[in-house]
């Protein structure tokens, strides 16, 4: 092989793995339109080489966070509580409006639309991950990236 064709196919190689460790892009929270009511956080876990298990979602300017999820049964809406939420190796995760979500209590008043605000994810292995989350109005949509 020819020394000149190795390194571009190293780098194509490199391309194409999977991050080392878990991550979460895309976070957002969509604000209540009902005061005193929880607001809701949505974002995309992506899975690194390994499995990986979400155990919490904290969110220091809220109350307390709790993770949901939104089940169907025979036309009968109800919510669950996610006490874990396994994150395959390679695989992603959407908390989406709809389905999976955390519940936001309490959140603080500084927490308004058109600013971030601060969740952190606790994994099994002890990774802790913090992310901005962008901050939507009552009824918005997800920001674009």
């Amino acid at each position: 092989m020819k020394t000149g064709l190795l390194v571009p196919a190293i780098a194509v190689l490199a391309a194409c793995q999977q991050p080392a460790a878990v991550s979460v892009d895309k976070a957002w929270v969509r604000l209540t339109p009902v005061t005193g009511a929880p607001s809701s956080a949505y974002f995309t876990l992506r899975g690194g080489a390994k499995d990986e298990t979400l155990t919490a979602v904290a969110a220091p300017e809220a109350a307390r966070a709790e993770m949901h999820e939104n089940l169907s049964n025979g036309g009968i809406e109800r919510m669950a509580d996610l006490k874990l939420v396994a994150v395959r190796a390679g695989d992603r995760v959407v908390f989406e409006p709809g389905v999976k979500h955390v519940m936001l209590f309490g959140l603080k008043p500084s927490v308004r639309a058109g600013t971030t605000t601060p969740l952190v994810f606790t994994f099994a292995s002890g990774q802790k991950i913090t992310v901005a989350a962008k901050v939507v109005a009552p009824g918005g949509s997800a920001p674009a990236d």
